[in-house]
């Protein structure tokens, strides 16, 4: 694995030379460790247009991260997803990114802190603004990568790492999915975010995919609050520039304007591409980068707002009924430059959702529902409905 040649051993004597721990022997370190995890059950029903076809999932989700010695952690999550009543019908409709029956370890690394810098190594979850593995099904993309993340400026973070390899969440042939090499030699990612400026936080981001792309990123946050009325401002922007010769860039830019009033909220937000390449269904590495403004839930409108020369509105209303649970809608349209048979390519969408926590015996257990409308690019009507259930424990 090329990053055991990477900065193991200089992690290894940075944590002989410090004094700050909280376990006393290595022992204590693996019997004091925790475990936590997920227990999921999903039921979705898929309407293409043509055919209609549902699937029933079950997964799991179990994690142990020991307490810590001399600086250092090992963590471990294991993740298994099962589909044991599913119509062979129904699994093509699946396969690409939800049906993948198997087990997988998606994390095994070795981390290492001292002061306010955090260095992990192996397989692990990662949450950055251009590599960001996605959780929105029952198995959650990983990667193999070194990470590095620093606190040490006034109200700044700071990250950087490499990453080899990259877990989906099938193979896409009805396995669950497995550590494949990212490009040709791997990629790298920094990123810095600042909230220095009092409600205003700003990221900017880039990664380098080997030999492939550069990708960039730059947003900006304003939130405030009067009373009991909240308002938001943001913008981003995104570009992603290619190695091959004649793949010209794509980009994008979004505008979002947010508020809220008691148990009220919602968005509206407008985005818009460039006119030569498609930006994907997502500006970097992994699901967890799909943040256009106007992203909608689901997608059965195959993630137009990401076309060339698109641009897209959304609006979203949300009511909150208790603190626990909530109720809210979103439309999404989309308007291309692109023709289809010499008319205007347009796309809209419906989502609403509703989502309840429980609490007191049936502490951890939680229930997400959405039903998703859509008329896709080649005006046929799509639709889609995930009834989720968790259980943390």
């Amino acid at each position: 694995m090329k990053l055991a040649k990477l900065s193991l051993a200089a992690i290894v004597v940075a944590g002989l030379a410090t004094s700050s721990f909280a376990a006393d022997t290595l022992a204590d370190a693996f019997k004091n460790g925790k475990v936590k995890g997920d227990i999921k059950a999903r039921y979705w029903d898929r309407d293409n247009g043509a055919k209609s076809e549902d699937i029933v999932m079950f997964g799991a989700v179990l994690g142990y991260v020991t307490d810590s010695f001399n600086g250092f952690k090992l963590g471990l999550t294991f993740q298994a997803n099962s589909s044991p009543f599913i119509d062979d019908t129904a699994k093509p409709f699946y396969q690409k990114n939800e049906y993948g029956p198997g087990a997988v370890l998606s994390e095994s690394y070795l981390q290492y802190s001292m002061g306010k810098t955090t260095a992990k190594l192996g397989r692990q979850f990662i949450s950055s603004p251009l590599v960001a593995g996605s959780g929105s099904r029952v198995i959650r993309q990983s990667f193999e990568a070194l990470t590095f993340v620093n606190t040490d400026l006034p109200q700044t973070t700071l990250i950087a790492g490499y990453v080899d390899k990259f877990q989906n969440r099938t193979d896409g042939a009805g396995n669950i999915g497995e550590f494949k090499q990212v490009g040709t030699d791997g990629a790298y990612t920094i990123a810095a975010i600042n909230k220095s400026i009092a409600n205003l936080t700003v990221t900017a981001a880039w990664a380098q995919v080997v030999n492939s792309s550069d990708h960039y990123y730059l947003e900006g946050a304003y939130a405030g609050k009067t009373d009991s009325f909240t308002y938001g401002l943001a913008a981003q922007y995104a570009l992603i520039s290619f190695d091959a010769a004649g793949i010209k860039d794509a980009d994008a830019f979004g505008l979002k304007a947010s508020m809220g009033m008691g148990a009220f909220s919602g968005f509206v937000a407008y985005a818009t591409t460039g006119k030569d390449t498609n930006i994907g269904s997502g500006f970097g590495l992994g699901g967890g980068t799909d943040n256009l403004f106007t992203n909608n839930i689901i997608g059965a409108n195959d993630g137009s707002a990401y076309s060339r020369d698109t641009n897209s509105y959304a609006a979203r209303l949300q009511y909150a009924i208790a603190k626990n649970a909530r109720v809210g809608a979103q439309y999404l349209y989309t308007d291309s430059g692109v023709t289809i048979a010499g008319q205007d390519d347009t796309t809209n969408s419906i989502d609403l959702f509703g989502s309840y926590a429980f609490e007191g015996a049936l502490k951890g257990f939680s229930i997400d529902v959405v039903y998703e409308d859509a008329e896709d690019r080649a005006g046929v009507n799509k639709s889609e409905l995930r009834f989720n259930t968790t259980y943390k424990f």
